[in-house]
């Protein structure tokens, strides 16, 4: 029977409100089956998922669904199951031939109109669902059957409510209102909570609540929906197309799959850390900066929302390590940023901070926290991008925090970057100058009975550097401020660890070739030093 026969036996209308349903109506599972089958064949797509749109607006939601008989319930679940995948399918977006480029954006001009038209059928749907009051075990019913095309739907509206090549601000719209329309149908307050559910706390307070108010087995199911969350349905979704081999062809599959798992916490990322990793894991291995940087975030929002112990537990935590340590060889600015503020959580995992461990009388034994700073100082001696000497200068005080005296280890290797990185400017914030300045203030705070012997050399820098930037006129008062600040305080304490020697050198300054903000900077250090 043709679909447009079975609509005018149904007598449906966009303009009646309450439709009973004719005595002949086929069950709603065959119809939805013939529907499946119209949707996947059907060359002209626009009218077919308007008539459907009609249907789902229209029909009776009784005869749409309830199942004939009660053990008819998985098979109904079953149907919408398809024809939701069905009516997706008709706004599926192109796939790349290739696993090395992208498809270019004429490629993509069809999908926002399909997408806006199957947004505005689905949302129809589920403004019936969750608008439906059936009695008894129909309430049950509903929630499975929401359940059931959940996963499948938020997977569609996360593809087309971001503003990428294949929407439009129509589309986008559209599938910001189908999202919305989920939550509203399960009774979720925000799309963390329609992944994850309820916690167990929360359970326990809404149960007391509930009892309280209603009779007691609406309140049972209306927290079946409320509690179950349907992270491992979209991953279920999601999964065929995040293998090794067919990732790369759909551009959107990645960014769906990073927006879920960023909206996931602890302590429900943990159960499903098999499933998220290994995802996690191809983005981060990629060539491509962005989707390399893509996967960093993944790991690091893993390593930040999965207890320690499950991170080391298969040498996870050690995989982690050595697939963020090999990107400190990359040239990318904002590749090395994301790895190197990572690395520095997952180092707690792997080890205990060389800062907390108690003095003890056998040497202690470098561990992964020298190898990252190592190879850090390295690439910063030899660095000249300017993109990439902040990236390494920002990200070198939170290191050197962690590795409290065990930084005499590699003083040599820092006293020789902190005197480079002084030395050239780096204008118009000097954020490079400002974070090198910090770094020393820490190593001299930490290691202190080993600086005496450097105070020569880093006092001589550090009064060059006040006289540059007294002298600079492209510098705002505020950061040339900032600088002179911080450069008296590291004279300061190079001062206090000398036992003085500082203010000897200090009284040889040829006071002829100093300005006056230079002079009065290095009177405020000795003054301190009098007091």
């Amino acid at each position: 029977m043709e679909l447009s026969a079975l609509l005018h036996d149904l007598h449906l209308s966009s303009s009646a409100e309450k439709p009973l349903p004719p005595p002949s109506l086929p069950p709603i599972t065959e119809l939805l089956s013939r529907l499946q089958q119209q949707l996947i064949g059907a060359a002209d797509n626009f009218s077919l998922i308007g008539r459907v749109e009609r249907l789902f607006q229209s029909a009776d939601p009784h005869w749409l669904f309830s199942p004939a008989s009660a053990n008819q319930g998985a098979e109904l679940q079953a149907a919408y199951s398809s024809v939701v995948s069905a009516l997706i399918g008709c706004a599926a977006l192109p796939l790349c031939e290739d696993d090395c480029s992208s498809l270019p954006a004429a490629e993509y001009q069809s999908a926002p109109p399909r997408a806006a038209a199957v947004s505005s059928a689905l949302t129809a749907l589920l403004r019936t669902l969750g608008n439906w009051e059936g009695g008894g075990g129909a309430r049950g019913g509903q929630t499975a059957l929401l359940l059931a095309v959940a996963p499948q739907v938020a997977v569609f509206a996360v593809t087309h409510f971001q503003d990428q090549v294949w929407t439009s601000s129509s589309s986008r719209e559209a599938a910001q209102t189908l999202q919305e329309e989920l939550l509203r149908a399960g009774s979720w307050r925000n799309s963390a909570h329609l992944l994850m559910g309820a916690g167990r706390q929360q359970e326990e307070q809404e149960e007391q609540e509930e009892q309280e108010e209603q009779e007691e087995q609406e309140e049972q199911e209306e927290r079946g929906v409320k509690s179950r969350g349907i992270l491992g349905g979209i991953l279920d979704v999601l999964q065929p197309q995040l293998t090794k081999d067919s990732w790369q062809r759909c551009e959107a599959v990645k960014l769906v799959f990073a927006w879920t798992l960023l909206q996931v916490t602890r302590p429900s990322l943990s159960p499903h850390l098999p499933r998220l990793l290994p995802p996690s894991l191809l983005l981060n291995d990629h060539h491509r900066p962005e989707n390399c940087m893509l996967g960093v975030r993944c790991l690091h929002h893993i390593v930040l929302n999965t207890p320690a112990s499950d991170l080391r537990q298969f040498n996870r935590a050690e995989v982690l390590y050595q697939a963020l340590f090999k990107h400190l060889f990359t040239t990318e600015a904002a590749v090395t940023q994301l790895v190197l503020s990572c690395l520095l959580d997952l180092l707690l995992v792997l080890e205990k901070p060389p800062s907390s461990l108690a003095p003890s009388s056998s040497r202690r034994k470098p561990c992964r926290h020298d190898d990252v700073l190592r190879l850090v100082l390295t690439h910063m001696e030899a660095e000249h991008k300017v993109a990439l000497r902040r990236v390494y200068a920002s990200a070198l005080p939170q290191y050197l925090d962690r590795m409290g005296v065990v930084v005499c280890r590699h003083l040599k290797q820092l006293e020789r970057v902190v005197l480079g990185y002084l030395e050239v400017r780096d204008p118009p914030e000097e954020t490079s100058r400002l974070k090198i300045l910090q770094a020393l203030q820490k190593t001299v705070t930490a290691a202190w009975p080993r600086m005496e012997c450097r105070v020569n050399t880093l006092l001589r820098c550090l009064l060059r550097l006040l006289v540059d930037v007294s002298s600079d006129s492209q510098l705002s008062d505020s950061v040339k401020q900032q600088l002179m600040d911080q450069t008296a305080h590291c004279i300061k304490l190079l001062d206090s660890c000398s036992h003085g020697k500082v203010q000897s050198l200090l009284q040889q300054v040829d006071s002829s070739c100093c300005s006056s903000e230079v002079l009065g900077c290095l009177a405020t250090v000795t003054m301190a030093a009098e007091r």
